[in-house]
């Protein structure tokens, strides 16, 4: 590994932020990301200021599986769901410019937040999450325990929208969500990852890598890219 790439799995092991570019093929978009269990108000709101994209959560696909996550396209083209709701078979997702399928599952507060919008709610949410998925995993709990446990803390909706993993990860899909688990793996935590997209300060696009690598430098934030991350796992 270069040292970036060492330099970065070393930060995000410490719970400190690393800088994604996805590549110039896909979103060209560079996701500013921490650890989720390291989720504190004034990392919420950094996100929320210096980022100006969607703050979201990026789970492993095993965390997927062991809550029974469902990915929202996949309810929303439930046959019964549609019957019943005729405007979901208008609002079908078959013309996604970047991929075939969107990586949101349910969103999410926990049960001892307010609104949920706060910094402080979504610390909250984002923080216990990855912090009960590393119990949860660590003591061995079945898919019925933890889908209990996960709604004694948590309720849906709410304002931390949850991205899974595509199965198979990187191999099957490289897009930001399989990317931000990715580096929580190399660090040895929870698949896990809270982050938000880098837009230009007005909002009319992302943020250009020039920009994100001087917000890197000026910030001191290790920054890679998806090529950077597919090298390591030996994916052309």
């Amino acid at each position: 590994m270069t040292s970036g790439v060492e330099a970065a799995i070393e930060a995000f092991s410490s719970g400190k932020p690393v800088m994604i570019f996805d590549s110039s093929f896909r979103e060209q978009e560079t996701d500013l990301l921490w650890p989720a269990s390291a989720a504190t108000p004034s990392i919420m709101r950094r996100l929320r200021k210096d980022c100006g994209g969607l703050l979201f959560l990026a789970i492993g696909n095993e965390v997927g599986e062991l809550f029974g996550l469902p990915w929202l396209q996949d309810i929303h083209a439930h046959p019964k769901l549609v019957e019943e709701n005729p405007i979901l078979s208008e609002l079908i997702t078959d013309d996604l410019k970047y991929d075939s399928k969107s990586a949101f599952t349910l969103s999410l507060n926990h049960r001892n937040t307010f609104t949920g919008i706060t910094d402080k709610d979504r610390a909250l949410t984002t923080r216990r999450f990855g912090e009960l998925t590393d119990e949860l995993f660590s003591n061995g709990a079945s898919k019925s325990e933890a889908r209990k446990e996960l709604g004694k803390e948590f309720r849906t909706p709410g304002h931390i929208p949850l991205c899974r993993e595509s199965p198979g990860g990187l191999k099957s899909r490289q897009g930001h969500t399989e990317l931000a688990v990715a580096i929580a793996r190399l660090a040895g935590l929870p698949a896990c990852t809270i982050g938000a997209e880098m837009l230009q300060p007005e909002g009319d696009g992302a943020l250009s890598v020039e920009d994100a690598k001087k917000y890197a430098i000026k910030n001191e934030i290790p920054m890679l890219t998806g090529e950077d991350i597919l090298t390591i796992f030996g994916i052309n």
